[in-house]
């Protein structure tokens, strides 16, 4: 859920620096590709920092004999501690922001171009009690 919240956000941001509306019929398909494929690396970047720790200790639970005996809560938590917070967020993380920026970047490019070619938009929720007086 964090990267959708994170591209749409991203994606606002590089429109306001830039000044871009994505809105306007000027608005090339290239431009608009080139806001959807940044704004989908920063957003898989925030997923990769984010969900990295979790999976960290996903990888090292599943090999034998890890984490010593009891529940797998006793055995994750064993694993924290022995390897370490600061290791824990960090080992691997380089890799791993390449890779899930990419694919992050590739799946926000290709919802773009298959909104774009079936001519959908992209819906907005609205607060109903907008607009209304008390």
């Amino acid at each position: 859920m964090a990267k959708f919240a994170v591209q749409g956000v991203a994606a606002e941001q590089i429109c306001n620096v830039t000044g871009i509306d994505l809105q306007s019929p000027t608005t090339g398909g290239g431009t608009k590709m080139a806001v959807s494929l940044t704004s989908g690396v920063i957003a898989g970047v925030a997923a990769a920092i984010i969900s990295h720790p979790a999976d960290t200790l996903l990888s090292l639970v599943n090999k034998p004999g890890a984490g010593g005996n009891g529940s797998i809560l006793s055995r994750l938590t064993n694993l924290a501690v022995e390897t370490g917070f600061v290791k824990l967020c960090l080992t691997g993380l380089g890799p791993r922001c390449v890779m899930i920026g990419s694919l992050t970047a590739g799946q926000f490019g290709i919802f773009d171009i298959v909104m774009e070619a079936t001519g959908a938009k992209k819906f907005h929720f609205e607060d109903p009690n907008e607009g209304e007086t008390h």
